[in-house]
């Protein structure tokens, strides 16, 4: 059987055992099979992949590797210019967009708080969240690498860390996010952008204690949720200056 040669970078090296990772390792396969399917094979997602050289030279997904070729497979570039190479999946969403699995429900809510654009439903099935993320052009997140792996998924990232606040660090350190946070511009429970509120709009649904010490209100027009900064909003703006500074 045929073998080459591959070698993965930066961040790949998560989804390899630890006997391959940093180090380049030969593979033997069928013969005829595109890289795209020997990276995958190998246990890393095309949706992680933005830069593939064999033999020195950029080629795409739908490339055949032969015996004996040199196979480097490098991580997405979201915040670094790479275009006199040929990158193997579509531009960095500018404007990110996201759409999350059933299992990072707390992350889609820190991602909202942040300002982030986030759809988020915990009974999307697979099908449904590789369909939303190629229609819609959203980033999939999830820790789920087969999904990652659905051929209508183009943007995605595998989620590493285990506990939210970590997770949301992590989605804005690889996405180069900083500074495009937006906080408390969205609603936290359905994604849609708030507006101001006048007191008097909405002083029928106020606690007695509400209508006395605050003055200011933000208002969801897609659930009707009312928004103003009692004694919760000190602890998450820590929380999110924490998270946003650099």
């Amino acid at each position: 059987m045929p073998k080459a040669t591959f070698r993965f970078y930066a961040e790949l090296n998560d989804f390899l055992p630890l006997e391959r990772r940093q180090v380049g390792f030969e593979h033997m396969f069928g013969g005829h099979e595109t890289v795209k399917h020997l990276v995958e094979s190998l246990g890393v997602p095309h949706t992680e992949v933005d830069l593939l050289l064999i033999n020195g030279v950029s080629v795409g997904f739908d490339n055949s590797v032969e015996e004996g070729d040199q196979v480097s497979v490098y991580p997405v570039f979201e915040s670094m210019d790479i275009k006199a190479v040929s990158r193997v999946r579509p531009e960095p969403l500018r404007e990110p967009r996201f759409v999350l699995d059933g299992h990072l429900g707390k992350l889609a809510k820190y991602l909202r708080l942040m300002g982030f654009d986030t759809l988020y439903r915990n009974d999307f099935d697979d099908h449904e969240l590789a369909e939303i993320s190629s229609s819609d052009r959203r980033i999939l997140l999830t820790r789920d690498r087969g999904l990652l792996k659905h051929s209508r998924v183009t943007h995605g990232y595998c989620i590493r860390a285990k506990k939210p606040k970590k997770q949301v660090n992590e989605v804005l350190q690889r996405f180069d996010l900083h500074r495009l946070a937006q906080p408390f511009s969205r609603c936290a429970r359905c994604n849609g952008i708030l507006k101001p509120a006048a007191k008097a709009d909405v002083y029928d649904r106020l606690e007695p204690k509400t209508k006395h010490y605050f003055e200011e209100f933000s208002i969801c027009p897609e659930c009707d949720q009312i928004y103003w900064k009692g004694s919760h909003f000190k602890k998450l703006e820590r929380f999110i200056d924490q998270v946003l500074q650099v």
